[in-house]
């Protein structure tokens, strides 16, 4: 069956001086989704943003934003990104103590609601919850920094996640971030991705709407 590929840029590598306009440039690029990695310096070793910042960069914003919370707890973050204008949240299931209400949380504010598996995580939580999930995101390198290289066993990963959501027969989106470049880009859509993150590969070229492009042809 034909997908429909989004790539989603990682809010994480641009330059935080010049937020609203590096958001701009970007979608002005062609980007599908903005992805927002929201990290607490508890869950994984980094601090990055948190819902005021988002609701700052909605008006810049004409795509879904997409808040990835690699935070713990994760209900009252998840409730703040909603209200600051987030369209998709997902967080990773050992962050929450109950992730059949949390993810009820998150569609109850409006949004859609997703799960993240880490490199080492198994997808057994997914089968028990595919009910409530509208987006899996599969990581490829581990959470906490940008700009790392991509970890092999995740497209296996991502080849059973599309296994079980083919078998749900629900339209979830399946989402990779860590280490996407142009020249991996169609190794991990065969796999069965159909949304890309990428920050670094993105934010860090002078071009941006250039590998978009590239990524885009690269899918075809």
């Amino acid at each position: 069956m034909s997908r429909t590929y989004r790539i989603a840029p990682s809010l994480l590598a641009a330059d935080f001086a010049r937020l609203g306009e590096e958001v701009r440039a970007v979608v002005a690029g062609g980007a599908d989704w903005l992805h927002f990695d929201v990290m607490d310096n508890h869950y994984v070793p980094n601090l990055t943003f948190g819902p005021m910042v988002c609701q700052a960069l909605r008006k810049h914003c004409t795509v879904p934003i997409d808040v990835h919370l690699m935070v713990q707890p994760v209900d009252a973050l998840a409730t703040a990104f909603a209200k600051a204008g987030a369209d998709l949240i997902s967080f990773h299931p050992d962050a929450s103590t109950h992730v059949d209400r949390t993810l009820q949380l998150i569609r109850g504010e409006g949004c859609q609601a997703g799960l993240v598996f880490n490199p080492a995580a198994p997808l057994d939580v997914l089968e028990w919850v595919i009910d409530k999930v509208d987006l899996v995101l599969v990581m490829s390198v581990n959470p906490g920094f940008g700009g790392q290289s991509f970890i092999d066993s995740a497209l296996r990963k991502v080849e059973r996640a599309r296994r079980l959501i083919e078998a749900s027969g629900r339209d979830i989106r399946l989402e990779v971030d860590g280490g996407i470049k142009v020249d991996n880009i169609r190794r991990v859509a065969d796999a069965g991705a159909d949304t890309f993150v990428a920050g670094s590969a993105i934010f860090g070229q002078p071009d941006y709407k250039g590998v978009i492009d590239a990524m885009r042809r690269a899918l075809a």
